[in-house]
């Protein structure tokens, strides 16, 4: 497992066009499995579980979830066992996704839509720890604040790496932009890009996340870039995203990483930045999330590469 993620120069004909360098912090190499913001997010929450002698995880996600895959693998290599509560029908406990979280010990248990969003109450979550003792609940994502010192570590490294203006990240639970914001202190701007349909709902979450949050003014959420909705993206985002990577040579999935991409075009375009600044894009990962989308045939096989998990 690398302790640090690189940091690469991307080049791009529009890049060069409005004088803009832009670099990607891999984070999307940490772990071949555990890969991106899932890693920095479960590293601390891992260790609380074990250090206060809790015997497994119970978490929350959809049914193409990375958070759930990933925590799956990580709590098999932890030792550690794993409740997935996830949004859905028994019969997507085949799919691409979940069959490799039931691989590696991960229990499923199916819940419909009304009882899922009760995710983040407080009276079922006591009703919930009370049937599972021993677990650690750990939220939908795995944002928490035992979460952002993981995430944190990203721009401690970043700046051993580089120096850079603006930060871009894709926002989909608010724990990986509430990390970096309180790691940077007020350095550098961070832009969030939602990737849902939300409402200020994510610059709530960010807020509780960060407690005393009147003290860091460098962030915004833009909620304008999300394509339709979470997980909602047309045809042309899809083969826009897809040029995109074979130009630069990095893979992006339309969900996350790739709505940043999107929105960083668009932004470009509309000469958002000025001349000579310095963009870092975190790539959080979650490249398998190509694979359910493949297997629902909203993107084809025949351009994207089906990840494989050894």
């Amino acid at each position: 497992m690398k302790k640090q993620s690189p940091l690469q120069k991307i080049t791009h004909p529009l890049f060069d066009r409005h004088q803009l360098s832009v670099s990607i912090k891999r984070d999307d190499t940490i772990h071949p499995i555990i890969s991106g913001n899932k890693w920095r997010k479960l590293k601390f929450n891992l260790r609380h579980a074990k250090a206060h002698d809790y015997i497994g995880v119970v978490s929350f996600g959809g049914s193409f979830s990375n958070h759930i895959h990933a925590l799956a693998f990580a709590c098999h290599q932890q030792g550690l066992k794993s409740i997935g509560i996830i949004r859905g029908e028994k019969e997507y406990a085949s799919n691409f996704t979940l069959s490799m979280a039931q691989q590696w010990g991960m229990e499923l248990r199916f819940v419909n839509r009304k009882t899922y969003r009760l995710r983040e109450n407080t009276e079922y979550l006591a009703q919930l720890q009370l049937a599972y003792p021993d677990y650690l609940i750990v939220p939908e994502g795995g944002s928490n604040t035992l979460a952002l010192g993981g995430v944190g570590e990203v721009i401690t490294e970043l700046n051993q790496q580089c120096e850079f203006d603006t930060l871009l990240t894709p926002v989909g639970s608010g724990g990986t932009l509430a990390g970096l914001i309180k790691a940077d202190n007020n350095q550098h701007n961070l832009l969030g890009i939602a990737v849902l349909k939300q409402d200020g709902y994510l610059t709530e979450q960010v807020n509780t996340l960060l407690g005393d949050s009147l003290h860091f003014n460098n962030w915004q959420i833009m909620p304008e870039f999300h394509r339709g909705g979470y997980a909602k993206f047309s045809k042309e985002d899809a083969e826009k995203i897809l040029s995109f990577s074979q130009q630069t040579g990095f893979i992006f999935e339309p969900v996350y990483s790739g709505k940043m991409i999107l929105a960083l075009l668009d932004l470009i375009d509309q000469q958002y930045f000025p001349k000579g600044h310095r963009l870092v894009l975190l790539h959080t990962g979650g490249l398998q999330g190509i694979g359910g989308l493949i297997e629902r045939g909203l993107l084809n096989a025949n351009d994207w590469s089906m990840p494989t998990f050894g």
